[in-house]
């Protein structure tokens, strides 16, 4: 069963630390062997996302009256979609030496997903857990306590300027409206 935070918790998410030179290293080296798998990583992520909070899958009209996870996996949509979420993590990965870069590039994420989808923008705190869950534990010979530290920084930096995108175009959160 799904547990949906109240407003407080989301505020405390809205706030990142930081990136040091070390931390940003070590998130394009474990992103490196990450994405090689691009695409089986990234379903992974989205099965593993739409198990823990199903009410995600509202957003997706292909699946979301499935249930069962192997028949999700198998829609050509929901590979596409975990391309173009990859390729997106992996750009800011790329840029994240140019803070312009990664803002602008989390600002267009945020923005399609608040003005075109109108989806809550606490799916990205939900779906940023998880993907650092998926990796953590994909690649768990990579994923020392430096770069568990690293990546938990990196998934606020994420949610932190998507969420900013939201506020940027006048979202507005209705009391119980997420779920």
């Amino acid at each position: 069963m799904e547990k949906v935070q109240g407003e407080m918790e989301i505020e405390r998410w809205e706030r990142s630390e930081e990136l040091s030179d070390a931390e940003r290293k070590v998130i394009q080296e474990t992103w490196s062997r990450v994405y090689t798998n691009c695409e089986d990583v990234g379903v992974s992520i989205l099965i593993r996302f739409f198990v823990k909070f199903p009410s995600a899958k509202q957003y997706f009209s292909q699946f979301k009256h499935m249930e069962d996870p192997l028949e999700m996996e198998r829609t050509p949509q929901l590979r596409k979609h975990a391309r173009r979420v990859m390729g997106a993590v992996n750009t800011v990965v790329e840029n994240i030496n140019d803070a312009e870069k990664v803002s602008s590039v989390l600002a267009l994420v945020g923005k399609a997903h608040a003005l075109k989808h109108k989806v809550e923008p606490v799916y990205f705190k939900f779906f940023t857990g998880v993907m650092l869950e998926v990796i953590a534990e994909e690649y768990a010979n990579d994923f020392t306590p430096e770069v568990q530290r690293a990546w938990t920084k990196m998934k606020s930096l994420i949610y932190t300027h998507v969420t900013a995108a939201y506020k940027e175009v006048g979202w507005v959160q209705y009391p119980n409206s997420t779920m």
